[in-house]
């Protein structure tokens, strides 16, 4: 995904400079050993040498970021064609769909253990209804049981462990999960979002030194070697570095600590993603759209938590009146929520049944509403359009990172942005194995280089990696180990007499 991930543009193919003559010279000895120069001049041996050693070191774990996202990419199609008898069922010539308790009744007669915590009817014609069991032996407590049942007949087609709100199924949790930990948990989380903090940096710094360079030193045409490497290794990464910068942007708001960051950021100013209200208890009103009926945009299966109840006409837990999910799901189409949707049932005697659409390809469909059990009474509702802005660009943004957002142009789009992050690393590493002279690590930059930065563009710039180092730690650590072994290398390089550049 780093259009310049792999920048290892060391020098960037330019020839050496000529000496500096005897009034350059001493001027740079008397401010230092070196020229004043701008602030641009003064900051591009330090975005270089940056974008150098994070190509270099940050690289391998974006390629393994792209190899796995590209797999993800893929897998949505995969998804259908190997999980088709379960998905999807032949409709029969004039023949309706049954209720959609007689559904679940079918699907619990299959399956008696474990609780109900979600039904997603048929969305479409030819669609299965989805029926999620919680607490069933066997299954990993973080997912559910999705039984398969056939709408017009009662059929079970199969059952498959569901994982998230997205309704991935094995194939697709298995990559999901390779994606983002490698199958290591916790510990795992740490390479993603070490890529992901890292992404943006060195695809702006690419741009930065692309468009730092003279145009004839740009082109593609009639160069060769370790040229002809350089311009195509700019030229895919200016094309995608927008795409790979807000890949970065919103894998950071689900990673381990920069996301807790963003999470907490998001709750001081009040901008956290919405719940409708799901309690009916006597005293509790019918206001509002806070409360503990729907998971965020990170959240799993069934926000509503697991249910008691054995059958769809029944009410979870004690033998109270219960309208039934068929009342229950008319009470949401006359609120306006068409498919597909997703039934939470009751958690307890005071909870109420959660109807949410649960569309995350444009447009977004994501409005939910709350259903007494008792007499079909629409207690509280939420409509998308209310949630605050930033809960919506969130909302949003995951949604076009995983590839739903639009659908299959959607999952092209990552495809290609996977296939250039990969080019863009093999030529990066391409170009520092044609340079083929000086230090393993490149060469150091020149000796008192953060001196000849304006004071005016050295305060704030440090202002600001000293504040996104505390917020994205995997950027801030690194940053300060880099920083640390060029000092050393620079120091090494001076006291053997050698030359550094800039």
């Amino acid at each position: 995904m780093a259009a310049e991930s792999t920048a290892l543009a060391e020098g960037e193919g330019q020839p050496p400079q000529p000496p500096a003559g005897p009034d350059e010279a001493s001027r740079g000895a008397r401010d230092g050993g070196a020229p004043k120069r701008s602030g641009r001049a003064a900051l591009r041996p330090l975005v270089l040498r940056l974008h150098f050693y994070a190509g270099l070191l940050i690289a391998p774990f974006l390629l393994v970021a792209a190899t796995t996202g590209l797999l993800y990419a893929c897998s949505f199609q995969a998804e259908k064609i190997v999980y088709a008898d379960e998905l999807r069922v032949d409709v029969p010539p004039g023949r309706g769909e049954l209720p959609l308790t007689e559904q679940v009744a079918a699907a619990r007669a299959a399956h008696p253990e474990g609780a109900i915590s979600a039904v997603r009817p048929s969305p479409e014609e030819g669609a299965t209804t989805r029926v999620m069991l919680s607490g069933v032996p066997g299954v990993d407590p973080d997912r559910t049981l999705a039984v398969f049942v056939d709408p017009y007949t009662g059929t079970v087609r199969g059952d498959l462990e569901q994982y998230g709100s997205s309704g991935a199924l094995p194939l697709r949790t298995w990559i999901d999960e390779l994606h983002r930990d490698l199958h290591l948990g916790e510990t795992g989380r740490l390479y993603s979002e070490l890529a992901a903090s890292w992404l943006w940096v060195i695809a702006g710094g690419g741009l930065v030194l692309w468009f730092g360079r003279r145009g004839s030193q740009r082109k593609l045409r009639g160069t060769t070697g370790r040229r002809r490497t350089l311009s195509l290794h700019g030229s895919v990464g200016v094309w995608a570095a927008l795409g790979l910068i807000f890949l970065s942007a919103t894998g950071l708001t689900w990673s381990a600590y920069a996301g807790a960051s963003i999470g907490d950021l998001r709750e001081a100013i009040g901008q956290t993603t919405p719940a409708v209200t799901s309690t009916v208890a006597p005293a509790a009103g019918s206001g509002g759209g806070s409360g503990s009926g729907a998971g965020g945009e990170h959240a799993g299966h069934g926000a509503g938590g697991t249910s008691a109840g054995a059958s769809g006409d029944e009410a979870p837990g004690a033998a109270s009146p219960d309208v039934g999910l068929d009342a229950v799901l008319k009470a949401g189409r006359d609120q306006g929520l068409s498919d597909p949707v997703e039934i939470v049932p009751p958690a307890d005697a005071s909870s109420a049944y959660v109807v949410r659409q649960i569309q995350r390809s444009w447009p977004e469909k994501q409005d939910s509403i709350a259903v007494n059990p008792a007499n079909g009474e629409v207690t509280d509702v939420l409509r998308f359009d209310d949630y605050p802005v930033l809960a919506k660009l969130t909302r949003w943004g995951i949604d076009a990172h995983t590839g739903s957002l639009f659908g299959v142009v959607n999952q092209i789009a990552l495809v290609v942005l996977a296939l250039c992050l990969i080019l863009l690393i093999v030529w990066g590493y391409r170009m520092w194995w044609q340079r083929g002279r000086g230090s393993a690590f490149g060469r150091p930059m020149a000796r008192g280089s953060w001196q000849h930065v304006p004071p005016h563009v050295l305060v704030p710039l440090l202002a600001a990696i000293a504040v996104l180092g505390y917020f994205v730690p995997l950027l801030g650590i690194p940053l300060a180990a880099f920083l640390a072994v060029d000092i050393a290398l620079g120091e090494i390089a001076h006291r053997r007499g050698k030359r550094t550049y800039g």
